[in-house]
């Protein structure tokens, strides 16, 4: 089974590609929709996260406190912190990523893609066929966050600047595709690599 690895900061528009693939019949793996999966109780990530952040990060419910999460690790000054964050919910991302891909393979998919902004990181690279980074500039990037997130502009720069420079993820990556003209363009960028790699678009 082919599997393409798709990766790229926050707000370059890593979604749009993977609603391009998925409306391609082709199985994308969301990682953030398995992070939404994982931190909701009962979860042995949310407690391992709450054990290191305080019970300060969930609310009255017993759910994650998404925005008091990010105070403690987004910010220039809170890179160590977010680095626990990752180390915490990358094991269980990761497995669960696995368990998938495992699925598909026994149900006999001739291709599927993973869609995790922190691929590389998380040692995903290995698991992939090919890797597609998506960027886009750093103002169009903070205006997708603030709007998407419902956060001023400042939190959003402050969680760009909490992230991987771009020639991080170039350097890591077989493709770039620029999100800064509009879904065509992308799409039309997207299938040519693609072609390229003798994927099927149906």
């Amino acid at each position: 089974m082919q599997i393409i690895g798709i990766t790229g900061p926050s707000g370059s528009g890593k979604s749009v590609v993977s609603k391009y693939l998925t409306s391609r019949k082709i199985n994308v793996i969301d990682a953030d929709t398995i992070y939404h999966g994982i931190i909701s109780p009962p979860s042995d990530c949310l407690d391992e996260l709450v054990k290191h952040f305080g019970k300060g990060i969930v609310n009255g419910a017993g759910f994650l406190n998404r925005s008091a999460l990010s105070q403690i690790v987004f910010g220039e000054e809170n890179k160590d912190k977010l680095e626990l964050l990752n180390q915490i919910t990358h094991k269980y991302i990761v497995a669960k990523i696995k368990k998938l891909i495992t699925r598909f393979k026994l149900l006999g998919e001739e291709i599927c893609a993973i869609d995790a902004p922190l691929l590389i990181e998380a040692g995903l690279c290995s698991d992939c066929d090919f890797i597609i980074t998506v960027l886009a500039d750093k103002e169009i990037r903070a205006q997708r966050i603030s709007e998407r997130d419902k956060i001023d502009l400042d939190s959003a720069l402050a969680r760009i600047s909490s992230q991987k420079p771009d020639e991080f993820y170039i350097n890591a990556s077989d493709y770039v595709l620029y999100n800064n003209h509009g879904v065509e363009e992308l799409e039309k960028a997207l299938n040519e690599i693609l072609t390229e790699r003798g994927v099927a678009i149906f």
